[in-house]
């Protein structure tokens, strides 16, 4: 058990140093690709005056806040999709009519760029913070619908069958057999949706400014607006490494526990 231990450690330390290497990499060839080609700082700056950026706005408070106000935003709207969208996914795969009137609508709203939804919500509720959370759940909602009416449908029909012949019936058959058996294909719904309420929070944020305080995307926006690349190549990376965090820490995890729980890979045990 101790070798096993100290293997997974080493493996882990490995992992770790292979990534720094190739953060490192990155650093050194977009340093190179600066110099090789002559750019000026206010078209391509380097990595370290994008470091600097990032200091100075983390010293100042104004990264740390942009970063709490975005994230409450993205916690807000997405929740309120997943309220709404997995019980309306699991009510579209129980009653057919529900389905053929709903089902054709989500596929169709999932297809549009949240973008569009900017000048709609603008019209409805001004520049305020409504407005923002309005785009982050139309963004985010109809692929949930979508995820979980696909994944309830996905469950082996001989689980259902052994639950009613058990006596399960009505809310008690959803709640401990049918919800259950699709959390893990859920949860996966999930994390998608996830990804296209940060995209459509991103997209608000740019063209919609309210007086709550800078966010992100007002920080990316008003970077392009003071020609300031440092801000912007800032921000960008900011964005991406909230996006990997949310993957690797969150919905990682739970998805790695779920699918253990629920038999699909082999516990390490």
């Amino acid at each position: 058990m101790r070798y096993r231990l100290l293997f997974q450690d080493s493996n882990i330390v490995k992992s770790l140093l292979k990534k720094i290497a190739y953060i490192f990499a990155v650093l050194c060839i977009w340093q190179f690709v600066h110099v090789l080609g002559r750019y000026f700082d206010l078209i391509f700056p380097t990595p370290i005056q994008v470091a600097s950026f990032l200091w100075h706005a983390c010293a100042d408070g104004t990264l740390i806040g942009a970063i709490w106000i975005t994230i409450k935003r993205l916690v807000l709207g997405y929740s309120v999709s997943v309220l709404i969208g997995i019980p309306m996914g699991m009510l579209c795969s129980r009653f057919y009519i529900l389905n053929a009137c709903i089902g054709k609508l989500v596929l169709g709203l999932q297809t549009l760029p949240s973008i569009c939804w900017v000048p709609l919500t603008l019209l409805w509720f001004g520049q305020t913070d409504r407005a923002i959370l309005f785009v982050v759940t139309m963004g985010s909602l109809w692929s949930l619908i979508a995820s979980t009416e696909s994944s309830v449908r996905q469950i082996p029909s001989v689980y259902v069958k052994a639950a009613r012949t058990m006596g399960a019936r009505g809310v008690n058959l959803w709640l401990t057999v049918i919800f259950p058996a699709a959390l893990p294909l859920i949860i996966t719904g999930m994390k998608q949706s996830w990804a296209f309420a940060w995209r459509s929070l991103m997209s608000a944020e740019i063209y919609i400014s309210t007086i709550g305080g800078l966010s992100i995307g007002q920080l990316l926006h008003y970077g392009r607006e003071m020609q300031a690349m440092d801000q912007v190549m800032g921000m960008i990376f900011i964005i991406i490494a909230i996006g990997l965090i949310a993957e690797k820490v969150l919905f990682a995890n739970v998805e790695r526990i779920l699918h253990k729980r629920w038999g699909f890979i082999k516990s390490s045990n």
